[in-house]
């Protein structure tokens, strides 16, 4: 009687458990091309699950070689996609290193400062804030700077007359760690062609890490927040600083007092 309880139950149990792993993991892909992919390979995956309940030995045959081979032609397709859903695990909203929050906010001050400084000069600008995703990669590809982040610095880096206007600042904490960075670009394919290299490695940057890119067009002055492979409209001076604070301080839970 045992066996036989187990026997049925054990199908049960193996669908609904395999149920809730594609859940998550439609979930953890959803929003990028490998989504419509991975439902469509959901559907087969039910189709195989009721084959080996119903015994039809030659459905199941074929949809196991199906299975092994595009598992891996998957892994090889879609590994941009997985890097990037990877690089979103685990995400927070604060400084690598951990900071009061008058020195957050005071390096904040200075952040905002410069972008509308540059900004009305229509000088070109990318700043990247490290979070929980180390950024050592692309700090090795620029140069090393390790000053406090101040608003004089950053518009000395990107004045054009300086060797380190291209590319990227990296700032960690309360210091610009590099300057003159490469960052990736982004792989959006529905990006306008118009948008420049400085929006795309912004673009390509959060793609790929939990950090926030601050950008200044050269062309239009206009002041933009990337993150998560978005850009965040951005109106004026108290709007940017409003969208680092909640990027960038951790607010207390109100219930755990």
């Amino acid at each position: 009687m045992n066996f036989f309880f187990w026997s049925t139950l054990k199908p049960i149990i193996e669908i609904l458990v395999l149920a809730f792993i594609f859940y998550r993991v439609l979930a953890f892909f959803q929003g990028t091309r490998a989504f419509q992919v991975l439902k469509g390979m959901t559907y087969l995956l039910v189709l195989f699950l009721v084959a080996q309940l119903l015994g039809l030995d030659t459905l199941n045959w074929l949809l196991t070689k199906f299975f092994t081979i595009w598992i891996l032609a998957l892994v090889v397709i879609f590994q941009q996609e997985i890097k990037q859903g990877l690089a979103r695990l685990g995400r927070g909203n604060l400084f690598n290193i951990t900071l009061e929050d008058s020195e957050v906010v005071a390096v904040i001050d200075e952040l905002v400062d410069v972008c509308f400084i540059l900004s009305e000069k229509k000088t070109g600008a990318l700043i990247a804030i490290e979070r929980e995703a180390k950024l050592k990669t692309y700090i090795e590809s620029g140069i090393v700077i390790d000053g406090l982040v101040s608003s004089e610095m950053i518009q000395t880096i990107f004045k054009h007359d300086s060797p380190m206007h291209d590319g990227g600042v990296v700032v960690r904490g309360q210091r610009i760690v590099a300057a003159s960075c490469l960052f990736p670009l982004s792989e959006n394919q529905h990006l306008s062609k118009i948008i420049g290299t400085r929006h795309r490695a912004a673009l390509g940057l959060t793609e790929q890490t939990d950090a926030l890119a601050l950008l200044v067009s050269e062309e239009t002055g206009d002041v933009s927040v990337a993150c998560d492979g978005k850009f965040i409209p951005v109106t004026g001076q108290e709007r940017l600083r409003g969208i680092l604070k909640d990027l960038l301080i951790i607010h207390p839970d109100p219930e755990k007092k």
